[in-house]
């Protein structure tokens, strides 16, 4: 063990408390602020090893908590492990079969070995969100939750933006149990939803409404489509440019 981990306030906290891991608290203090895990919840851990994350999770929830982890973890009462990888096609149906049912929070603390180098690291970073978040878009319940570590890097906000297509709220935080050398940062997904559309998609549509910024409002299916200069009646073709916070914005197609 690293001297810095020996002497870290939080490492010697969850020995003292029989947390498996320091980050731990950095689950802790960031459901105190989001309250993305509550009583009852259903709740699904990614990269879970070794189960500080599960062991705050039951603690919360007091319901099915499933961790999935490439490292065999040890066992943790009233919880359930796979080891599996969760960038694997497959392991979609043991985490649908350990939870019989929908997740109402998925959760994500996993990292790249590191290499040292950062561009490199910051990939393999995107690559394990990446992966966490097309779990979360299988599993999740609508209106669920989610929150995934992610280091920063040249494509952290595309990251982020992408989140935001299928959240109603989505940010990012770093708790205070977060070393202040980490580069690490933390997304937060609140109010899952499938939209039905995508970025890129072009439809024709009609104008029922104005926003408050003066945009015209389309209608697909109770979802807003928000066309800046048109007005109501118009008729147009739009192309989907970006889906956020539960509507999407579409620009006149070529």
């Amino acid at each position: 063990m690293m001297a810095r981990e020996r002497k870290d306030y939080f490492y010697r906290k969850a020995k003292s408390e029989g947390y498996r891991a320091r980050s731990a608290y950095k689950l802790q203090q960031i459901n105190k602020r989001f309250r993305l895990i509550r009583r009852g919840d259903a709740v699904l851990d990614l990269g879970a090893a070794p189960g500080g994350w599960l062991q705050v999770a039951k603690e919360i929830s007091g319901d099915r908590v499933v961790g999935v982890d490439l490292l065999a973890i040890e066992p943790i009462e009233g919880v359930t492990t796979i080891k599996a990888d969760i960038t694997a096609a497959d392991t979609l149906e043991l985490v649908r079969d350990a939870l019989g049912g929908k997740a109402d929070v998925v959760i994500c603390d996993a990292a790249p070995n590191l290499s040292g180098n950062w561009t490199l690291d910051h990939a393999r970073s995107i690559d394990l969100s990446e992966s966490a978040l097309r779990v979360a878009r299988e599993v999740l319940k609508p209106g669920g939750n989610f929150l995934v570590k992610v280091f920063q890097g040249d494509t952290f906000l595309d990251y982020l933006s992408e989140v935001r297509e299928n959240f109603w709220r989505a940010q990012s935080h770093s708790p205070a149990a977060s070393r202040k050398e980490s580069a690490e940062m933390y997304v937060v997904g609140q109010g899952f939803f499938l939209p039905p559309v995508k970025v890129g998609d072009v439809l024709d549509l009609e104008i029922v409404g104005i926003g408050k910024s003066g945009d015209g409002v389309a209608d697909v299916g109770g979802f807003k489509i928000f066309v800046p200069g048109a007005a109501v009646g118009e008729k147009v073709r739009v192309r989907i440019r970006s889906i956020r916070s539960g509507h999407a914005v579409g620009t006149p197609a070529d």
